[in-house]
């Protein structure tokens, strides 16, 4: 058993339904796509994160499709079939000439969104995001977001053009943690406030400055985003926490929830309501 599955066990005890809404598996069985940017890491089989939900005391999943995979998402159906596709879903990396059978196809699957990862190591260009935005609709896919929060106000008229749901990853994913006044994190709000986007409340570690184990810095962002709309919130563990050595401790990041929604309501809705909300569970 590695370091990762042998964790402490969290003290939040985790309600029935609740849902880890973003993961990777990686699985060397599956070709890299040949500009992949980076190594896939180790222990990052479905077997391995199975043992991490264990742990946490999680009842469903939704795996993301990993960038080093472009948009072969062979590796992230076969994870959802392993998981079990009554309790996991996921998210697709897909392009603008996608055929509406291949979408069908993805969704039958257990795919609920697209994801756009608009940092170094993204598999589609912001020229393409409208097209797939628009196409997705037709198999009721939401799109899933992340950019460096700072530059929301070069993109924000683009995305609030995006029909349908959108969700936002990382705590808005700011770079450099901006303060809760700033005009990058309005505009953030405001797009959780039009009733159309969520927010997933997850990976503090990979831009906080503070550091551990309160990541003050992101953590209040997610207590603001919480007391603004806890029914847009998500919570997710990232495991396995790509290109973090070491890894943090899931059951920390679940732990952390605590602080950023005290009142147990309004962490069942992130936990287990808006989830299923979002991915159709």
């Amino acid at each position: 058993m590695t370091a990762t599955e042998a964790g402490a066990m969290p003290r939040l005890k985790a309600p029935p339904g609740a849902t880890d809404t973003h993961l990777h598996v990686y699985d060397a069985g599956y070709p890299l796509a040949p500009n992949a940017a980076s190594k896939p890491p180790d222990e990052a089989t479905v077997e391995h994160y199975k043992a991490v939900r264990a742990r946490l005391g999680l009842s469903r999943a939704v795996i993301v499709q990993p960038s080093v995979y472009g948009t072969d998402n062979a590796c992230t159906l076969a994870g959802i079939k392993a998981l079990g596709s009554a309790v996991t879903r996921g998210v697709a990396v897909v392009d603008d000439q996608v055929p509406d059978e291949v979408l069908e196809m993805l969704t039958s699957g257990g795919m609920r969104g697209a994801r756009f990862l608009m940092l170094p190591g993204g598999a589609i260009p912001w020229d393409q995001l409208d097209r797939i935005a628009a196409k997705v609709q037709g198999v009721g896919w939401h799109v899933q977001l992340q950019m460096d929060g700072r530059l929301l106000h070069e993109r924000i008229a683009q995305i609030r053009s995006w029909p349908g749901r959108i969700v936002i990853d990382h705590v808005g994913k700011f770079l450099e943690p901006v303060p809760v006044d700033s005009p990058a994190f309005r505009l953030l709000l405001d797009l959780v406030e039009s009733g159309r986007a969520w927010v997933k409340l997850s990976a503090p570690y990979e831009v906080s400055k503070a550091g551990a184990p309160g990541y003050e810095d992101v953590s209040r962002l997610a207590r603001a985003l919480v007391k603004a709309a806890p029914e847009r919130m998500l919570w997710a563990s990232n495991w396995p926490h790509p290109g973090m050595k070491p890894r943090p401790d899931e059951a920390h990041l679940l732990d952390i929830l605590a602080d950023w929604a005290p009142d147990e309501a309004d962490r069942r809705k992130i936990l287990v309501d808006n989830p299923a909300e979002v991915y159709g569970f």
